[in-house]
């Protein structure tokens, strides 16, 4: 039962975190001024509420004494509860946020979700790393992947900020057309 009792915190643990982000995530596409960022900050706040109810459904199941469901069978439980108005999504107290308000910038917000994503990654890499259960392995697996494609398409975001040339590995102009 005390296996069960640490998983449940990790996951709570996981669900806080994941809060944390859909909310960053909303408020930052609220207010960048990037055309490509705002997509990227509601797409990111889309997987994050995914996340969000994948954990809960997973966490639910193993406090049953049930274990782990699968990521497909929690995000389809999970839809139900949601639109149900079942999970409550109530924002705590949000570093991430009230560090962007101290500089709302572009590459601020931008900055500020490459260090969550790469906290997440750290956090279910290392939860991976305990997992026994074949669908548990599964499961933080994909979630993993999925945290290190958002860093991916963050640092391509911030690529584009920077006025490096390239958004997703395209060239977004070429030196050769500029004029002086």
């Amino acid at each position: 039962m005390s296996e069960n009792r640490n998983i449940v915190d990790q996951l709570s643990t996981a669900y806080n975190t994941e809060i944390s982000g859909y909310h960053f995530y909303t408020t930052a596409a609220a207010l960048v001024e990037d055309s490509k960022g705002k997509g990227v900050f509601i797409n990111l706040a889309k997987d994050e509420l995914a996340h969000i109810m994948v954990i809960s459904k997973i966490a639910e199941s193993v406090k049953k004494g049930l274990g782990w469901i699968g990521y497909e069978e929690a995000l389809k439980r999970g839809g139900d509860s949601f639109m149900e108005g079942g999970i409550p999504i109530f924002q705590k107290e949000n570093e991430l946020v009230k560090r962007f308000q101290t500089n709302q910038t572009d590459l601020n917000a931008v900055a500020i979700a490459m260090e969550n994503e790469e906290s997440a990654i750290d956090f279910y890499s290392n939860l991976l790393k305990q997992a026994k259960e074949p669908v548990e392995k599964v499961v933080l697996t994909k979630l993993l992947e999925m945290e290190k494609a958002h860093l991916k398409v963050l640092r391509w975001e911030s690529e584009s900020l920077n006025n490096t040339g390239f958004w997703c590995g395209n060239m977004e102009f070429s030196v050769e057309k500029e004029t002086e």
